[in-house]
């Protein structure tokens, strides 16, 4: 069946009832048959929208008025909502949100993948008993406003930097970090980076804090290596911030969207901070990568153990392993544990993390789970259970080729984009049936839904 040309204009205005969230946490409706995205609409709603941007096979529009609101619609906590854009639920009751995200995934699946929805358990998604203050790091773009040191995020679609005093997503250590670095930073008169101009000198605050241990680590990205009062700088951070245990710079001089440049060093503290999940503890350097909801993360890797179902003799692949928290989560359980990954120092970590911790029975590779996996095969060491945790974008197609040539009994998956896990499980499900599929919420008050999904291999 085609899609219908679109007919809608630009700045037209019509009635539109909501059905349902899209994947980007925005209202869905239907408008003489033609899909409108309406951002900040909640399924229920009836509106008037006015048509923004016409696609040739949806359009997007902006709520012109409410004339019928959810029950589940709340006033956000945030002061910035409305132009920050770094959340896109928090005018949603939470509980309301759970079902939404579970929604989201029924979605996908009946989108991109042949399974019927109905033959599927996807369990209700697990949430947070307090869905608030829940991210362990802060990356907040400084710049000038008058004479004031402001720093926040990019509103939405806009190139303006919104001031961020108090993020209610954020772990208040981090914020209190960020807000007294502006200070100190104003104080000292130390040049901010002007980005039209690409004069000044600071140009992010990341700050990171170890949910257990209370140390927070602060980087400065700067554009040049050269600091204007830097050992002020530092003395005045010991002085008012005892928590940060750690004082980093990073120079990023390029044009570019990414945060981080290639050089990295220690100003003062230690180079790295501590923080504890479960029996584990991990070190975290500044360019680590880790997960950014540590309560969550804890939840979502019991998950893992769950579908995994180990016995104590199970040979275990992670790809995608990173520094290698869900190997190792699991290496009481497994007879061995082998994980990969193309980025040289995160497995560089995964090896330090298993060595701290006493699993010597954990091997990390560096490189692709395509190229290395079949290797091994051949070697004659065959893994009984696969875990794969990709990218947005889902595994990569050698892989899913290799792990249907290795036919390992169990895959367990675990997702952070239900379209390319849905398209990914389709591929998968000639050789596999899925037991159940598990929603995590990582992230209260956006779109975003994880997911782990049990599978094993059905032997004809």
């Amino acid at each position: 069946m085609g899609k219908t040309a679109i007919t809608i204009q630009k700045g037209q205005q019509f009635p539109l009832t909501i059905k349902r969230l899209g994947i980007n946490g925005e209202g869905v409706g239907y408008f003489k048959k033609q899909v409108v995205f309406v951002p900040g609409a909640l399924p229920g709603e009836e509106v008037v929208v006015e048509a923004t941007t016409i696609h040739p096979k949806y359009a997007e529009a902006k709520i012109k008025k409410i004339r019928r609101s959810s029950a589940h619609r709340v006033t956000p906590r945030c002061p910035v909502y409305e132009q920050c854009g770094g959340c896109q639920l928090q005018h949603f009751d939470y509980q309301a949100q759970l079902e939404a995200k579970r929604d989201i995934v029924i979605q996908a699946f009946e989108r991109h993948c042949r399974i019927p929805v109905e033959a599927l358990e996807i369990k209700p998604a697990i949430g947070m008993e307090d869905p608030w203050h829940y991210r362990n790091k802060s990356q907040f773009q400084v710049g000038k406003r008058n004479e004031n040191v402001i720093a926040g995020l990019y509103g939405m679609g806009s190139h303006q930097l919104i001031d961020i005093a108090e993020c209610v997503i954020q772990h208040q250590a981090t914020n209190r970090v960020t807000a007294i670095v502006k200070t100190i930073l104003e104080d000292l008169r130390i040049p901010i980076y002007n980005e039209r101009k690409r004069t000044g000198i600071v140009r992010t605050i990341v700050a990171r804090v170890g949910f257990h241990t209370k140390e927070v680590q602060l980087v400065f990205i700067t554009a040049k290596k050269e600091l204007p009062r830097k050992e002020l700088l530092i003395s005045e951070i010991q002085r008012r911030l005892p928590e940060v245990k750690s004082i980093m710079q990073n120079v990023n001089g390029q044009k570019t969207s990414l945060i981080f440049g290639e050089e990295t060093f220690l100003l003062e503290g230690e180079e790295y901070i501590q923080e504890v999940l479960g029996d584990l503890s991990f070190e975290l350097s500044a360019r680590a990568f880790f997960q950014l909801n540590p309560v969550q993360t804890v939840k979502l890797y019991d998950e893992v153990k769950k579908a995994a179902r180990l016995t104590g003799h199970e040979k275990v692949v992670d790809a995608y392993c990173g520094v290698g928290t869900i190997g190792l989560w699991l290496a009481k359980d497994a007879g061995e544990v082998r994980g990969m990954d193309t980025i040289r120092e995160a497995i560089e970590d995964a090896r330090k993390n298993a060595a701290r911790h006493g699993f010597h029975h954990a091997v990390y590779t560096v490189g692709k789970a395509e190229h290395i996996l079949p290797k091994w095969v051949k070697q004659g060491w065959r893994p009984d259970v696969v875990i794969v945790d990709p990218p947005r974008t889902g595994c990569d197609e050698a892989l899913l080729r290799t792990i249907l040539q290795v036919k390992p009994s169990k895959i367990v998956y675990v997702s952070c984009n239900p379209s390319s896990l849905a398209r990914d499980i389709d591929r998968l499900s000639k050789t596999y049936q899925v037991d159940y599929i598990q929603p995590v919420d990582m992230f209260p008050h956006t779109a975003h839904v994880e997911c782990v999904v049990a599978m094993q291999r059905v032997d004809t």
